[in-house]
């Protein structure tokens, strides 16, 4: 719980460099009824220069709208903007991919526009006990592990897929079976190295089997959407696995070595990689850089 609550502070302490007024919200459109909505790249979100806040997903139609993530509170005059654009339909449902205030920040206000909230269990039981969260923001409807959730509106079947514990320990996959698109969340990034939220129940291992099973689940044209950054496909996965493997058998063998944390951080075990990952050098939340944010993770964890 103390984990939990210094992690919710450091992550409220870091949106005050956030220049909400700033945040252009970008539409995105893959089928005639499913559309994503994006925070523009740039300075205006510190922690995400490839595209301010989570991204939103929404498949509208006659049934109403299904809404994935919520954004940041401070934006959703400018989500609601952009979702009146695409269709007039009242939003129905709004399911959450991870706790992340930049993905559930919304929540209640979309929730008062008459949407029911749908989570994980463990996402909810996380973010009730932070420090000041506003109730509105809590999911209504929870679920844990299991078979996924369908819904069947609009013409198009959405599975709810839970995840074990990888970026969060509550992170839900959502797939749109006939668009063939798969909303992945936080457990893949591709600007930076992958952040792996152990204070909030993310591991190691579950990023890995989550990006397995993505890899399962997944066509050779599925368009897989990250919550931030460029889209991928299945292929795309394979070198980032193999990136995070490698990285990991680096750190382990410094581990058992001996080497303290500040060792391995000096021996720069990512350092055939740097060059090649976008925003890998770039300052993280917490200190250093990315990369050192990843290895400081994977000492961490390995360590236990």
């Amino acid at each position: 719980m103390k984990l939990l609550v210094l992690a919710t502070l450091a992550i409220t302490a870091h949106a005050q460099t956030i220049n909400y007024a700033k945040i252009e919200i970008l539409t995105e459109q893959y089928t005639p009824n499913l559309y994503m909505l994006a925070g523009a790249p740039g300075e205006a979100d510190p922690n995400h220069p490839d595209g301010a806040g989570g991204r939103i997903g929404l498949l509208t139609g006659p049934d109403g709208i299904f809404m994935v993530d919520s954004q940041y509170e401070q934006v959703t005059g400018k989500v609601l903007a952009a979702i009146r654009k695409i269709s007039p339909e009242p939003i129905r449902y709004l399911v959450n991919t991870h706790l992340h205030v930049d993905h559930t920040g919304g929540n209640g206000n979309i929730v008062k526009e008459g949407a029911l909230l749908i989570a994980r269990e463990e996402l909810r039981s996380d973010m009730a006990r932070a420090a000041n969260t506003d109730p509105a923001r809590l999911p209504n409807v929870t679920y844990g592990m299991g078979d996924p959730i369908k819904f069947r509106m609009n013409g198009e079947v959405v599975d709810l897929i839970p995840i074990r514990a990888a970026h969060t320990g509550g992170d839900t996959i959502i797939r749109f079976e006939n668009a063939d698109v798969i909303m992945i969340g936080d457990f893949y990034r591709n600007y930076g190295y992958p952040f792996i939220d152990t204070n909030n129940g993310g591991s190691l291992k579950g990023a890995l089997e989550a990006l397995d099973y993505l890899m399962k689940i997944a066509g050779p044209a599925t368009k897989l959407i990250p919550g931030h950054g460029t889209i991928i496909k299945r292929e795309d996965i394979i070198p980032y696995r193999n990136m995070i493997l490698d990285v990991q058998s680096k750190v382990q063998e410094f581990i058992k070595e001996g080497k303290t944390q500040q060792e391995v951080l000096a021996a720069k075990p990512t350092a055939a990689y740097d060059a090649k990952i976008p925003g890998a050098l770039g300052a993280a939340p917490g200190g250093g850089t990315s990369a050192d944010r990843f290895v400081r993770m994977l000492y961490s964890e390995l360590k236990k």
